[in-house]
């Protein structure tokens, strides 16, 4: 699943989820937009460089598995 460190992060704002993924670009990087993220510094589908949570709900469920409730900042 990784070849390398991760930095994760977890945003909130409104529209995160689509806001996000419009900044990292599609997860082909042949497809993506110029500018995004995966167009720069992906390789392929299966080496896209960043990863986003296609949900609210499962961006939960991603960031508890790297941050505890109480390293969130309200």
């Amino acid at each position: 699943m990784i070849s390398g460190p991760v930095i994760p992060i977890a945003l909130e704002k409104e529209n995160a989820v689509a806001e996000w993924r419009k900044l990292i670009g599609a997860t082909d990087p042949a497809e993506a937009e110029a500018g995004t993220i995966r167009k720069l510094f992906a390789n392929s589908k299966s080496e896209n460089a960043v990863h986003g949570s296609d949900s609210e709900e499962n961006g939960v469920i991603e960031t508890n598995f790297f941050f505890k409730p109480e390293e969130f900042v309200k």
